[in-house]
């Protein structure tokens, strides 16, 4: 009984991670990426605050760095400044594939985990950290830097992004 309360509670985890992170920030981001013209993405209003192309870079990069080699056991080849200092432009279906390939990536690593895997520490950037840890700050990474992308979008193009169309959020049932 213990064993497979075990597992469904994996399951449960993984299943949440592909939902925050491919299921809604994802998307988000493709969407942002949809409604803005390939010098917008690259945009920055000023040097303190780095473009949706460098987010986006960053997000690719941390999720290989965590997800990738913290849990996969791949090595580490991220050059993290390298992702603030690009200054593009790289073009929007070009980091749209890095994402779909991450998705890919991404999901090959975690349909293998088992529930003792969760608590196992591993190295990543410079800490130890549990593969639950590294599962939650991926999600709140990626949903962190999608508001930003959202805000940036909606700075520069005065659109609603209409993420939740046709849904009443507002129902009760």
């Amino acid at each position: 009984m213990e064993n497979k309360l075990a597992a469904k509670i994996n399951q449960a985890i993984v299943e949440e991670f592909e939902r925050r992170v491919m299921g809604e920030s994802i998307p988000r981001i493709k969407k942002c990426l949809s409604l803005l013209n390939e010098e917008e993405v690259w945009h920055r209003p000023n040097e303190n605050v780095v473009s949706v192309g460098n987010l986006i870079l960053h997000l690719c990069g941390n999720a290989r760095q965590w997800i990738l080699s913290g849990v996969g056991g791949r090595i580490d080849h991220r050059d993290r400044d390298s992702e603030f200092e690009e200054t593009g432009p790289i073009a929007k279906d070009q980091l749209i594939r890095q994402m779909d390939q991450l998705v890919e990536e991404m999901r090959k690593v975690l349909l293998p985990l088992k529930p003792e895997n969760l608590l196992e520490k591993r190295p990543v950037q410079i800490y130890e950290e549990s593969v639950l840890s590294i599962l939650v700050h991926v999600i709140e990474h990626f949903s962190y830097h999608t508001g930003q992308i959202t805000f940036i979008t909606k700075w520069l193009k005065n659109v609603d992004t209409q993420y939740y169309e046709g849904i009443d959020l507002n129902k009760k049932e």
